[in-house]
């Protein structure tokens, strides 16, 4: 199975999206992937993120760089 590398952009409580890097295989899950970023940013110095899945955008990173809705 493939790796892969996911743009997670969490809202949170001061207006502003949070954007994080998750590595995870190409079939991930959007919930795992959701959850893997969350608990960053939980453990991290920013303002509360919304812990709202549907709040969330989650992009798959080709391998030429460039973002893909999931």
């Amino acid at each position: 199975m493939e790796s892969g590398c996911w743009l997670v952009a969490l809202a949170a409580v001061d207006g502003r999206r949070y954007v994080y890097r998750v590595h995870a295989p190409e079939d991930a899950l959007p919930a795992d992937l959701f959850w893997e970023a969350w608990h960053c940013h939980d453990e991290g110095p920013y303002p509360r993120a919304w812990d709202v899945f549907d709040a969330a955008e989650i992009r798959r990173v080709s391998r030429d760089g460039s973002p893909q809705h999931r």
